[in-house]
């Protein structure tokens, strides 16, 4: 169903015109609670007085310490009202990760859920509000003020700020699994032409959606909040992973769009009673980040419903590809589908010279949507970029006959064997498929005699006992002898990131005996 999607500048620029034709329409739902597109309007008009009354202005960082709840959105649409810059924060950060994120992004406010999962949050903010002079620190829930968290201030009238679609909107910080977070700014043009072109994409109008990732992640911000906003549809706020729950929430609530990372999916359809459970409403299910293995994959389209793999990063806020409609299950478990057409891609080597059809590249990209910087590090900008402007993202794939790509790794993971360059992904693809082996992980340990040799670590479908020989066997006849991982270990569980990718910098730290 092809979407007509009306364009604005601002995500808030969205809620008021829901709120202004479709006032009664569902927009967030949260523990039982439904906000109405008026209702949610009339919050986060609230909310921006009050921020305004705190002292925020236009360009001024406001921090918000929140699982996926409605504050979360709230607070985003408020800041975007203000002509704000929002940063998100993860309750599971560390005080290190926490300090890190604050010392980068230098907001003006923090607001912040006092505890969370039994976790008390206020010492850390606390100390981090002191270490890093943050002006004030205020409560985001309705609780009682303490010591550390204030009651937000009663709303003041405020005069909406008119936003430029290249102005900063948000900061987010990148995993980190390849080093030390970056702070990339997003822009308002940026977010709404990631979320109207996926949820045309999608092509549901006024859809169900349930979000429970990170609130500091851009799938979060994008994939899930923006693009169920421009359609004028409901967000389903979960703020912990249940596979239970939102088995729970598709049935009552007629759920019609499932888009997560692929661990979240694969613990859905693993679920016992998957067969049994009502998924009527749901229409398509869509993933990235990371491949969907093929037993999940045929467990959804069983259900006859419709499939979707996107591929993007923090840095290009939009997908880059998309997999066709009728895609089959080989495409959508070894490829990331077709370039937008809306971008220029190219693939190229390693002086940055574009390759064709068949050789391995590094993705990159021009378009405008792209972020605007990395926060207070131009340098770091500078070199994101080639030398005649094209965004470079590390990853390298290789673009097939069928116009499909095929990720094999990320330049900062190739293992440098012998003098042979080894991307982790092509590895890991050829073990996925080996019967009893859910999922693969593949890093590169040191070694005396070839520099770098490949360690995997494979994590098996339950009941199964994959055998490390065997496995070597079964790499052999598809690799060449090179790129076979020196060692193979079997895992109960892989080290994850918050938002449910491999931490292979754990898992490299496990291959040399550090953790």
């Amino acid at each position: 169903m092809a979407l007509a999607l009306p364009r604005f500048t601002t995500l808030a620029d969205y809620l008021d015109h829901y709120a202004a034709t479709t006032p009664a329409a569902d927009a967030v739902w949260h523990e039982g609670a439904m906000l109405s597109y008026a209702e949610l309007a009339q919050r986060v008009e609230r909310m921006a007085g009050s921020l305004s009354a705190a002292g925020l202005t236009p360009g001024d960082r406001v921090a918000v310490l929140s699982t996926p709840r409605p504050e979360f959105l709230i607070t985003l649409l408020a800041a975007f009202k203000l002509g704000a810059v929002w940063v998100g924060l993860n309750p599971r950060y560390t005080y290190r990760e926490l300090a890190h994120v604050i010392s980068e992004s230098k907001p003006r406010l923090i607001l912040s859920l006092p505890n969370v999962d039994g976790r008390e949050l206020e010492p850390d903010i606390a100390r981090v509000a002191q270490e890093f002079a943050i002006e004030r620190a205020f409560r985001l829930d309705t609780g009682e003020p303490t010591d550390t968290l204030s009651a937000l201030p009663e709303p003041q009238p405020f005069e909406p700020h008119t936003a430029d679609p290249f102005d900063a909107a948000t900061i987010v910080f990148t995993s980190g699994s390849s080093g030390s977070p970056k702070g990339a700014v997003l822009s308002h043009r940026g977010l709404v032409y990631a979320s109207c072109v996926e949820s045309e994409a999608i092509g549901i109008e006024a859809p169900r959606v349930p979000c429970n990732l990170p609130v500091n992640h851009v799938a979060c911000l994008a994939d899930l909040t923006g693009t169920t906003l421009v359609a004028g549809g409901m967000l389903a706020l979960l703020e912990r992973f249940d596979p239970v729950e939102i088995a729970d929430r598709i049935e009552q609530l007629r759920l019609t769009n499932l888009m997560n990372v692929p661990t979240v999916l694969q613990a859905i359809a693993m679920s016992p009673d998957f067969g049994e459970r009502d998924l009527s409403s749901l229409q398509v299910v869509s993933w990235g980040g990371a491949p969907l293995p093929l037993e999940v994959i045929r467990a959804y389209r069983t259900r006859g419903i419709r499939l979707l793999t996107v591929y993007g990063m923090t840095e290009t806020i939009a997908s880059i590809t998309f997999t066709d409609e009728e895609a089959d299950d080989e495409v959508l478990g070894h490829t990331v589908g077709k370039f937008d057409p809306g971008m220029r891609v190219r693939l190229a080597d390693e002086e940055d010279r574009p390759v064709g059809i068949g050789a391995q590249g590094e993705v990159q990209v021009q378009h405008e949507g792209l972020f605007l910087e990395y926060f207070g590090r131009p340098d770091a900008t500078a070199a994101a970029y080639t030398a005649d402007g094209w965004f470079k993202t590390g990853d390298v794939g290789v673009l097939r006959d069928d116009g499909n790509l095929r990720l094999v790794g990320r330049r900062s993971e190739m293992i440098k064997s012998g003098g042979y360059n080894v991307y982790p992904r092509e590895i890991e693809l050829c073990i996925e498929q080996i019967e009893g082996v859910a999922l693969a992980a593949v890093i590169g340990r040191p070694d005396d005699v070839f520099g770098e040799v490949g360690v995997a670590y494979v994590l098996p479908e339950t009941g199964a006992a994959p055998d490390p020989e065997l496995l070597r066997a079964s790499c052999r006849e598809y690799l060449a002898n090179y790129k076979v991982p020196k060692e193979f270990v079997i895992v109960d569980t892989l080290p994850l990131l918050p938002v449910g990718k491999v931490d292979k910098q754990q898992l490299k730290r496990r291959a040399v005996g550090a953790a």
